[in-house]
């Protein structure tokens, strides 16, 4: 293992910090650049750029995890290329290739190796892949001109605390509109998140629960992540729904209950009004993997799934499972693992 900076890696929180190297590329003129690795974490725009007032921009976020062995390893970052390719599209923005989304993840990491926390912290390193439209653009139009960039930090848990329940608030709000841009990873759907999310934390919640946008019925996201129940008759349900980002976290939980639990897994709707058929629930993301939902309120009733204080034992076994898989303690199913050389 080589050397790594003078951090206490388990203070850590979800926060920003510099480290030395990013990766940068330009779309102009119908096509990518090289890209290269760079130092300074600023970014020169137009005042025109598109960006600033179109919102021409999507981004990603996956890990770097540190293995028992030292060695340093990357979780599914193809699935997070493809994802972002489809953000791309939903905007009319250029596709940022598969093969050069991975290998500037494997560049901004090995570049700054020695912010990837050690084994057993619980830490790991957060990489931050993002796209924008940098051309000048007054009128609503694509930018002319991109930028993509990866840059990545160490952090420590999401939700202070572990894996301990919290409870959610079901908001008034939407996420996104129908047929709008709810499935893809865009800054938007984030900004309009703000609101909500302050009122909840305001009333004492972690976040709000967004229900569909048109007959406010069925439960979509929580907060920035997806939800999943786990019924009383042990099946892991995911909620379906087209407006819901397709989280690879909760894609690969699906496939975990699956096939390292043998449970059921399957992605329907699910209403709001029958809470009473789940033994547990969750939000899971690759910023908190999981995070244990205590209760949900809904019209003034908090209703409560296992229990507010201590996580249900379905979702802990899929939380150490999931992370076993990412921390190179558990045999991964193919193609889920990038070691980095």
């Amino acid at each position: 293992m080589g050397k790594t900076v003078n951090i206490d890696w388990k203070a850590l929180g979800f926060k920003y910090m510099k480290t030395d190297f990013r990766y940068i590329s330009r779309w102009k003129d119908g096509k990518w650049d090289e890209g290269k690795l760079v130092e300074d974490n600023m970014l020169a725009l137009s005042e025109a750029a598109n960006v600033l007032h179109y919102g021409q921009e999507c981004f990603e976020g996956l890990k770097a995890y540190r293995t028992k062995e030292g060695e340093i390893q990357l979780f599914r970052p193809d699935m997070n290329a493809k994802r972002m390719q489809e953000s791309a599209k939903r905007l009319l923005m250029p596709e940022v290739p598969v093969e050069k989304f991975v290998d500037a993840c494997v560049r901004v990491v090995k570049a700054n190796e020695a912010y990837v926390p050690p084994y057993g912290t619980g830490a790991t390193l957060y990489i931050r892949p993002f796209l924008i439209g940098s051309g000048e653009t007054i009128g609503v139009a694509p930018a002319s001109e991109y930028i993509f960039c990866v840059f990545c930090m160490p952090v420590g848990a999401y939700f202070k605390g572990g894996l301990t329940p919290v409870n959610f608030t079901v908001t008034d709000y939407d996420r996104a509109a129908p047929n709008g841009t709810g499935a893809a990873k865009v800054g938007g759907n984030y900004a309009a998140s703000l609101l909500p999310h302050a009122k909840a934390v305001e009333r004492g919640f972690a976040d709000c629960i967004y229900l569909d946008p048109a007959t406010h019925t069925k439960i979509e996201e929580v907060g920035a992540a997806n939800f999943f129940g786990i019924t009383k008759d042990n099946k892991f349900v995911a909620a379906k729904s087209p407006s819901i980002l397709p989280g690879i976290t909760r894609l690969s939980l699906m496939q975990v209950a699956k096939d390292y639990l043998g449970m059921e897994a399957e992605e329907r709707e699910i209403f709001i009004d029958k809470l009473d058929e789940f033994a547990e629930a969750g939000a899971c993301g690759t910023a908190a993997v999981i995070t244990p939902i205590g209760g949900i309120e809904y019209k003034g009733k908090l209703h409560v799934f296992y229990s507010e204080t201590e996580a249900g034992p379905v979702t802990k076994k899929l939380y150490e499972t999931l992370c076993g898989i990412q921390f190179g303690d558990i045999k991964a199913p193919e193609g889920w693992i990038l070691k980095i050389k």
